[in-house]
């Protein structure tokens, strides 16, 4: 299940939550009953496999002597 972040627009109150995709966004905060906006994060990346360096993706210099 993915971690969504609220914030509250009245008193701050930052917290994240584990939900389902299928489960409603909250819309009030349990400490003031004030708006809450979902935060949206960047998610990590993660590189696996051959191709993702720069000598990996070059194909081998030929030295002309």
């Amino acid at each position: 299940m993915p971690t969504y972040a609220y914030a509250c627009k009245s008193c701050g109150d930052e917290f994240e939550i584990f939900q389902s995709f299928s489960d409603d966004s909250l819309t009030t905060c349990t400490s003031c009953e004030g708006p809450l906006r979902k935060n949206f994060n960047v998610g990590g990346i993660t590189f696996k496999g051959s191709g993702f360096y720069r000598t990996d993706s070059r194909a081998a210099e030929s030295s002309n002597s």
